[in-house]
Formats: C-alpha cells, sequence, structure tokens
C-alpha cells in the first residue's frame, strides 16, 4: 500500500501541469491512420511529440467567413494553407497563399512559404487591424518561370564583367548569388517623413539596401543618402491606390519596421506603373530572402525524380488515368482514339448537361427552362454586384499574371456584363453585350461575331481560344468559404 500511495501522491503533485507534458501513447495500429494525403502534411504540421506548446489563429476567405485552427506555434504559413486545402478539400496547385492583410491602411502582403505564423503576428500593433486570409497568388513565384518580363532593360544593371545579353537561367543566378547582384534603378515618389507631400527621387537597389541619390542620377557614393534595409522589416503593397496615403499614383508600397508603433514608421513610395513596381518589389524579396525563395518554390517539386517544375503536369489519380473515351451512340459502344474527336464530344456532352441542369418543373409539373441570367451565379468565376475598383483589388491580390480574370455586373449598365483580365501587368475590362436574335438571347464581346446561349459557355470559349481577347482565360478569381 506504500507504493500505492507515493504513487498516488505524485499522480496529485502533477495534477496541476500541463497535460503535455505527459509523454505521448503510441499508436498500436499506425496502419489504420494512413491516407493519400500523408505525404502531404510536414512533420511540422502534425507533432512527433505532444510537448510542443499550440496556439489558436483565425484565417480569413474573400467572404469575410473565418476558420478558428489550433496549430503548433512553430508552423509555417505553407503548413497552414496545406492544413486548409486538405480541411477543405481544395485542389493543391501550388498558388495558395498566406496573406497578411492591414484593414485600416488598405497595406497587405503575401507571407513567404517559410515565415513562422507566430513570429508574423508578433509584430502586429494593437491600434491596427491585421488579419490572416487564405487566398491564390498566381504570381507568387512567377518571376522564376519568365525573370526577362520582370526586370525592364531601362532598370536593371549587371557588373561590368558581365555579359549584357543574359539568358534566362543567367539572370536568375545573377539574383541568387551571394557575390555578385545587379543593380535595380529608376525613379520613384518617395513620402517625405511627417510630412503629407511626396517627393520624386532617383533610387538604386544595390545589396547593402535601397539608396535615392540627391543630385539628379548620379550614382556616385557622395550624393548617395541611405533610405532603407530589409533584415528588420517587412514589405507591403498598397491595396487601396492612392486614396488612403494621398500619394501621387495607385502603384504604392511601403516598409514596415518589425515591432513598430504604426504607421508613423512607415516608408512609404510609389512607382510611376505597375511594371516599375512589380520589379521592385520583385529584386527586394530576392535581395532579402536570396536562395530560401528558390527553395520554396522548388519544394513541391522535390521527391519526384527527373521532374522540373517548368515542364511539371498536375499529377493524377490513378483511376483518373484509366479513364478513356467511350461513344455508346451505335448498337455497339467503341473507345474514342481520336484526341479531337474526343474533345468534341466532351463539349457537345457538356452542352447537353447543361441544357438539362436548366430545366425546373413549375406548379403543374411541366419543365421550364431557368433564366439565362442565373446560370452563371453559381460560376466560382462570377461576383454578383461588385464596382470596377473592388473587381481590380481582387485580381491584384490573385497575382498579376496573364490570363487571371473575373466576371461581374456591369455598373454603368445593368443588363451588361463586364470581363475584368489581366494582361501585360495591367488589368483590362471587356463589356459583354447582350444581343437578341429571333426571339433568342445571346451575349458577345465582338459585337455580334461570335455568339453564345450564356455566359458560362462564353468563358470556356475564351479558356480555349483567345478570340479578340490580348490572352487566353487561365486562373479565374474565386470568393472560397472556409
Amino acid at each position: 500500500s506504500t507504493v500505492v500511495i507515493c504513487v498516488h501522491k505524485e499522480w496529485r503533485k502533477k495534477k496541476g501541469d500541463s497535460i503535455l507534458e505527459n509523454p505521448s501513447i503510441p499508436n498500436p495500429f499506425p496502419e489504420l491512420c494512413c491516407s493519400p494525403f500523408a505525404s502531404v502534411l510536414s512533420a511540422s504540421l502534425l507533432p512527433k511529440a505532444t510537448s510542443r506548446k499550440k496556439q489558436v489563429i483565425k484565417v480569413y476567405s474573400e467572404d469575410n467567413t473565418s476558420r478558428a485552427l489550433e496549430v503548433p506555434s512553430d508552423i509555417t504559413a505553407r503548413d497552414v494553407c496545406q492544413l486548409l486545402i486538405l480541411k477543405n478539400h481544395y485542389v493543391d496547385d501550388h498558388s495558395w497563399t498566406l496573406f497578411e492583410q492591414l484593414t485600416h491602411t488598405g497595406l497587405g502582403r503575401a507571407i513567404e512559404d517559410h515565415e513562422l505564423v507566430m513570429e508574423v503576428q508578433s509584430n502586429w500593433v494593437m491600434e491596427e487591424e491585421t488579419k490572416l486570409y487564405f487566398r491564390k497568388n498566381y504570381a507568387k513565384y512567377e518571376f522564376f518561370k519568365n525573370p526577362l518580363s520582370f526586370f525592364p532593360d531601362h532598370m536593371i544593371s549587371f557588373p561590368s564583367e558581365t555579359s549584357a545579353a543574359l539568358s534566362h537561367s543567367g539572370i536568375l543566378q545573377m539574383f541568387l548569388s551571394s557575390s555578385t547582384y545587379p543593380e535595380i534603378h529608376g525613379y520613384l515618389h518617395a513620402k517625405e517623413q511627417g510630412k503629407k507631400s511626396w517627393k520624386k527621387l532617383y533610387f538604386l537597389l544595390r545589396r547593402s539596401g535601397l539608396y535615392f541619390s540627391t543630385k539628379g542620377t548620379s550614382k556616385e557614393p557622395r550624393h548617395l543618402q541611405f533610405f532603407c534595409e530589409f533584415s528588420n522589416s517587412d514589405m507591403y503593397m498598397s491595396l487601396t491606390g492612392k486614396k488612403t496615403s494621398g500619394a501621387p499614383t495607385n502603384y504604392g508600397f511601403c516598409f514596415k519596421p518589425n515591432k513598430s508603433g504604426g504607421t508613423r514608421d512607415l516608408k512609404q513610395l510609389c512607382a510611376d506603373d505597375e511594371q516599375s513596381r512589380t520589379c521592385w518589389m520583385t529584386a527586394i524579396r530576392l535581395l532579402k530572402y536570396g536562395m530560401q525563395l528558390y527553395q520554396n518554390y522548388m519544394q513541391p517539386y522535390q521527391g519526384r525524380s527527373g521532374c522540373s517544375p517548368l515542364n511539371i503536369t498536375p499529377m493524377r489519380s490513378i483511376s483518373e488515368n484509366s479513364l478513356v473515351a467511350m461513344d455508346f451512340s451505335g448498337h455497339r459502344s467503341r473507345i474514342i482514339e481520336n484526341p479531337t474527336e474526343a474533345l468534341s464530344v466532351a463539349v457537345e456532352e457538356g452542352l447537353a448537361w447543361r441544357r438539362r441542369g436548366c430545366l425546373r418543373l413549375n406548379s403543374h409539373g411541366s419543365p421550364i427552362a431557368m433564366s439565362n441570367m442565373a446560370i452563371h451565379r453559381s460560376q466560382s468565376w462570377f461576383h454578383h454586384k461588385i464596382s470596377r475598383e473592388e473587381a481590380q483589388r481582387l485580381i491584384l491580390q490573385h497575382g498579376l499574371v496573364d490570363g487571371v480574370f473575373l466576371v461581374r455586373d456591369s455598373q454603368s449598365n445593368p443588363k451588361t456584363f463586364v470581363l475584368s483580365l489581366s494582361h501585360g501587368l495591367k488589368i483590362k475590362h471587356f463589356q459583354i453585350v447582350p444581343l437578341e436574335d429571333d426571339g433568342k438571347l445571346f451575349y458577345t464581346l465582338d459585337d455580334g461575331h461570335t455568339r453564345f446561349t450564356d455566359l458560362i459557355q462564353l468563358v470556356e470559349f475564351y479558356q480555349l481560344n483567345k478570340g479578340v481577347l490580348p490572352c487566353k482565360l487561365k486562373h479565374y478569381c474565386a470568393r472560397i468559404a472556409l
């Protein structure tokens, strides 16, 4: 009984301690816990021991729904995204991103995949309402695929010993090298500290930091004044244009010191156009994170032998790879081996399915056709009653990659719609006009030359054909719900 009493006292003494300190009980049936997603979850996402502290974070989506997650204190932004992808059964195309958004000041930034979420939250200040958002960012690593379009010739200078005509991979090596770094230069508008006025100055980005010239475009050391370094600050993009900050253009960005006292410590800049802003912000990301960015980019493709991210195709399930197109229209079924014929049959089946899906029963039990005006409302790419400014903000947050789009109601003409599309780092708007011919309603983008019975058919056509648009529709902006 003495032994029992001692154990009982020891248990009572430890009763007040955290239960996390007790050793975890091993699972006797580990094979029952296996899932096809086991390889997706990293070791940091599913802790081996229960001794790690856990905290609750709140993540928002585009429709302002939110979800509370209990996560380890050392969880990364990528692992939070993977957790939300699994919980919501989304397709992982490596573009899901965790965003930090400052509501009052209209600033936002994509949290890098390797950043610790708790460290990001530890820099938040009480007076600023800051939220985490879960959305796609198609431009996150686009510069690794096509660096030449991100760094225009008039803004970049290479060391004198470097050849002027660098290849695709050569530019990346220059940015990721620890010994050499290209110089980015050009004019930016800077907000003067403690004032409302802005001043246009000639800036230079070098490995040691960001400088501006006090004498025109002079690069002499005596004329260069230090503006900012990046190790203890984060870079944010202005999401509200020039309304909030009073900037001379809509292409603003700024640097916010960690654990700063709020907006008074911001170092604000704005460029003359989107190409210039994208060049500056991309170069600063590469300067700050270097090879870590490239490792983040390569991580989803690691483990696939002989695969390069530049020529990789999305992985499909075994069951999907075993599917073939079949024709059951005749007396005997047959496999459709011609890809063109298979595509044509798939399109016809899709249209037939849509026509069947648009039939509803009236009060007498007779089928009636659902209005073409209502078919598109269930589509992820359609945004009901949002303004031109909101559409531009949504596309900007999803990344200015060619082909990012959404469809919305027109504010100027209630009977028409607008296709908002990103191309060449610009957002363009195309009016979709309804036409009536022989009692039937059609939709067109090109004055009736190409007609569609509904908006779904129109979007599907321009996803396959460029037509009158500057590029095909590729990625849609969706308001997901968590």
